[in-house]
């Protein structure tokens, strides 16, 4: 009898979370396929999984078989797998190479690789339905890479910390990711140093008293507190701050050195802005 796709994806997934690759499944559009638990909540919730159930994208990820198999059970749609990146113990970098909607990713990272004098190694090689490439690579332990899109060169995406990769055997709307030839069994490698300098998140800027509007050690700890978010607590940690601005009275004054912080660790600026606006808004209501 024919091996359905759903059958299919969770058979892959299984032998990548042998070798230590987190994943979860994937509906054919290659969203999360377990639904969230808070879908019904009138207000977004910020949950990533405390709250015990499934449902929490990427936080869901695992390495052990019973829980992938009860991911997919939970998923009978998923006809796909992610893989998550950033996780131990491989920390694995996807370099998602376009070659459709925004420039030649393959040409493009051929040409960094001259200008900033690095080798692109052989590693393992996914082909997407459009004809890019996936490549993996080791990560380092100490940086959580962000993730991005085009910022490096046109096609370039990173997939980092936060992030996932569409697993190979996976089946989409698009079509099949599939290993390139050669690469099924071939070592992850270690990503050049050069281009790792291209991914990484810049330096924290160290911050003094004399360097923000507001005066005062509670400053540099709001402002610091933001800057030190990790990947996902980001948005979450900006609202608690710009609260905290506010019961000192110095929201207003606060308020861009905090929507700074927040877009220089990767917050886009629009939604820093709202949040702290949002901050802003529950003050004035708790006034009344």
């Amino acid at each position: 009898m024919a091996i359905t796709a759903h059958e299919a994806a969770l058979d892959h997934a299984l032998g990548a979370a042998a070798r230590g690759l987190a994943v979860i499944p994937l509906s054919r559009t290659k969203l999360p396929a377990v639904r969230s638990p808070h879908r019904t909540e009138r207000r977004p919730a910020s949950c990533r999984g405390e709250c015990g159930q499934i449902g929490h994208g990427v936080h869901d990820a695992s390495t052990d078989a019973d829980a992938v198999r009860a991911l997919f059970a939970t998923a009978p749609w998923a006809t796909g797998y992610g893989i998550a990146c950033g996780r131990p113990p491989h920390f694995l970098i996807g370099v998602d190479l376009d070659v459709k909607n925004d420039g030649d990713g393959i040409q493009n990272l051929e040409r960094l690789a001259i200008d900033h004098g690095f080798t692109i190694p052989l590693t393992v090689t996914v082909t997407t339905p459009s004809g890019g490439r996936h490549l993996w690579f080791f990560g380092p332990a100490d940086t959580a890479i962000p993730n991005s899109a085009s910022k490096i060169a046109p096609g370039i995406d990173i997939r980092g910390s936060g992030g996932y990769l569409v697993g190979p055997g996976s089946r989409t709307i698009a079509g099949e990711y599939v290993h390139a030839p050669g690469t099924h069994h071939r070592p992850i490698a270690e990503t050049p140093a050069a281009l790792l300098r291209l991914i990484s998140p810049p330096p924290t800027p160290r911050l003094s008293p004399l360097s923000l509007p507001v005066s005062g050690q509670k400053a540099v700890a709001l402002v610091s507190f933001v800057l030190e978010s990790p990947s996902g607590q980001r948005n979450d940690r900006l609202y608690w701050a710009a609260c905290r601005a506010h019961e000192t009275d110095h929201g207003t004054e606060l308020a861009q050195a905090l929507v700074d912080a927040a877009v220089h660790i990767g917050l886009p600026e629009g939604e820093a802005r709202a949040t702290v606006a949002s901050a802003a808004h529950r003050a004035r209501r708790v006034a009344r």
